[in-house]
């Protein structure tokens, strides 16, 4: 057994559905401007160039319920509603027919954004860590195994913040599809069990203020409701 010079910290997991047993978090990937009308509301070309990356700590995602805490150091708190994958075997260099075999199953989450923060990193050319990859900045709702939901290609996605339509489109509006999506991230890193991948957000991202009650979903996957925390 392995002895650690201190208390190693606590597994990252997120729920699953219908279950007291819990999906560890090994890494979280997210994929930038992955529908043609939200990239074209943040000001870049929707063309099918090869998709982008940026990650999240395995910590950040948590339960897309109750409260989530409104973060510091930003004015402009946007959510992002988005279809989020989980992997439940490795695979490298991996072509899109084979990608599926590898999905445990899906989920609801949202990735939360310092648009601030992230309008000034792109502006100096710095990382968007700081703008991504906060405390609570994915929320997630349980996870549907496969052998209840499939492989969801096509159905509504949306989200509504104090009961008004924020973001809604259809998964089938996806540039790059969850299959390939899987293959782009083997292609630059080993995926292995415990991975989730958040796969992109439809037009309508916008700004959350302390005390919104969100509610999001998707089609045949589920839904989720929680409200902002104070600043």
């Amino acid at each position: 057994m392995t002895e650690f010079v201190i208390q190693p910290t606590e597994q990252a997991s997120v729920a699953v559905a219908g279950s007291s047993a819990r999906f560890p978090i090994r890494r979280v990937f997210c994929v930038g401007r992955n529908y043609a009308a939200h990239a074209r509301e943040m000001g870049n070309d929707p063309d099918r160039e090869p998709p982008f990356f940026f990650t999240k700590p395995a910590d950040a995602v948590v339960a897309a319920e109750g409260t989530v805490p409104y973060p510091s150091l930003t004015e402009n708190l946007h959510h992002e509603i988005e279809l989020v994958v989980a992997i439940g075997k490795g695979g490298t260099n991996l072509k899109p027919e084979q990608a599926q075999d590898l999905v445990w199953g899906y989920g609801v989450g949202v990735d939360l954004t310092r648009r601030d923060l992230q309008d000034t990193a792109k502006k100096m050319s710095r990382p968007w860590d700081w703008s991504k990859g906060f405390d609570a900045s994915g929320p997630c709702g349980p996870l549907q195994p496969v052998a209840n939901v499939g492989h969801p290609a096509e159905g509504r996605i949306w989200l509504k913040v104090n009961g008004e339509i924020r973001q809604e489109g259809d998964l089938n509006e996806l540039i790059w599809p969850v299959a390939d999506v899987i293959a782009y991230v083997s292609q630059s890193v080993t995926l292995a069990p415990g991975d989730l991948i958040f796969t992109g957000t439809p037009a309508g991202v916008g700004a959350l203020q302390p005390g919104d009650e969100v509610t999001a979903g998707v089609a045949g996957v589920g839904e989720i409701a929680f409200r902002v925390g104070r600043r």
